[in-house]
């Protein structure tokens, strides 16, 4: 049998869901961040997160490892198979991945590029 909530029950549930779609939309945006710097940088050639922190905001503790870790399972990067020191303080120089743009990521960027081009040619 189902135990019956409280009001004050009742309350505390939809705050913590309210609190919960907002880190989840924090991190949709965050995500899209970390994409539109990978995709800007990689375009260019090879990228390490030191790069990519040099022009993103403040993101949770480990959010960018995990942002890039999605870009690499969905086919978007690929490591490069060199590794580079970090020149993020509190890491004291540890090594980091150095990444690069896979075809697709390639693809998305002539596509973005090519919309741009539309959208200066109007």
């Amino acid at each position: 049998m189902t135990k019956r909530q409280s009001v004050a029950e009742r309350l505390a549930s939809t705050t913590k869901n309210l609190l919960l779609d907002d880190i989840v939309r924090q991190s949709e945006w965050s995500q899209f961040l970390v994409e539109q710097a990978a995709l800007h940088y990689g375009q260019s050639g090879p990228f390490s997160c030191n790069d990519l922190r040099d022009v993103l905001p403040e993101l949770g503790h480990g959010f960018l490892g995990a942002a890039i870790n999605a870009l690499r399972t969905g086919g978007i990067i690929e490591h490069t198979s060199q590794m580079v020191p970090s020149t993020q303080a509190n890491t004291h120089g540890h090594r980091i991945a150095v990444w690069q743009l896979t075809p697709r990521g390639l693809a998305i960027v002539a596509a973005r590029n090519a919309r741009a081009q539309q959208g200066r040619a109007a």
